[in-house]
């Protein structure tokens, strides 16, 4: 990672040649207990596609929900473009690109995990496109027993990767992540040959980052600041929707 993202320089506002990748949970809205209380925004829901015309249908939301996920959260909206998990299953206007199936051995690390999460009231498990996470955000006790478990399966899984969050433990396999996702995007119209820029909040949008960085794009961090290779930072997830619809003034939004 580059140096500690410390400036205080909110991005500029959405140029008509930009390319737009937004991160969901973090920074379009606040987390919430559990991924099923998330909301959003009434107001961004109606801004997404008038800033996706903006940019001349470069708009895509990049997530660690799976894109039916990220559907059902933005109804009655349609997203045209979208990565979910992590890039693992992709929708673009060239097509659908589905997550692995998940095998026998996988499924039964699963059923280990939610047997540890039932002694924890709010403590969740997802396993889904051979994607397994562990939350604790609403049962912060959890995280010692389920980070224990998350290092034990380690050996059993050398095709995956470990990436620890703040409220949790993603557990996904190796080859993709929001960066690689972004480059798959760029290499395909109407996102080729426009300047990307990608906002996100979490440890798992660095890849994100360091993509759009190499193609003199902007990079966003929200919330607060820590080690990072985002150049720009908006404080919250409120800022991020007022920096949204500022860049819409003008614009027609229906």
């Amino acid at each position: 990672m580059e140096s500690e993202s410390t400036l205080a320089a909110e991005p500029p506002l959405i140029e008509d040649d930009w390319a737009l990748f937004l991160d969901v949970d973090g920074s379009l809205a606040e987390h919430a207990p559990t991924p099923d209380a998330v909301l959003i925004d009434p107001a961004i829901k109606q801004a997404l596609p008038a800033l996706s015309r903006k940019c001349g249908g470069a708009l895509a939301l990049v997530s660690g929900r799976t894109v039916a996920a990220l559907d059902a959260l933005f109804a009655p909206t349609a997203i045209a473009t979208a990565a979910g998990l992590h890039g693992l299953e992709r929708r673009s206007h060239a097509g659908w690109e589905p997550a692995p199936a998940m095998d026998a051995p996988f499924l039964a690390l699963a059923t280990e995990a939610e047997a540890i999460a039932r002694r924890y009231p709010g403590a969740l498990v997802e396993c889904r496109g051979g994607c397994l996470f562990l939350h604790w955000r609403a049962a912060p006790e959890a995280a010692s027993e389920l980070g224990a478990f998350a290092d034990r399966i380690r050996q059993r899984l050398p095709r995956h990767r470990l990436h620890p969050g703040a409220h949790g433990i993603e557990i996904r396999p190796l080859g993709m992540d929001k960066g690689e996702a972004i480059a798959a995007f760029m290499a395909d119209p109407p996102f080729q040959g426009r300047r990307p820029a990608f906002i996100g909040d979490d440890p798992a949008d660095e890849p994100g980052f360091a993509q759009v960085n190499a193609r003199g794009g902007i990079s966003v961090l929200v919330g607060a600041t820590r080690p990072s290779m985002a150049r720009y930072r908006l404080a919250n997830p409120g800022d991020v929707r007022r920096w949204l619809l500022d860049s819409l003034q003008g614009e027609v939004m229906a």
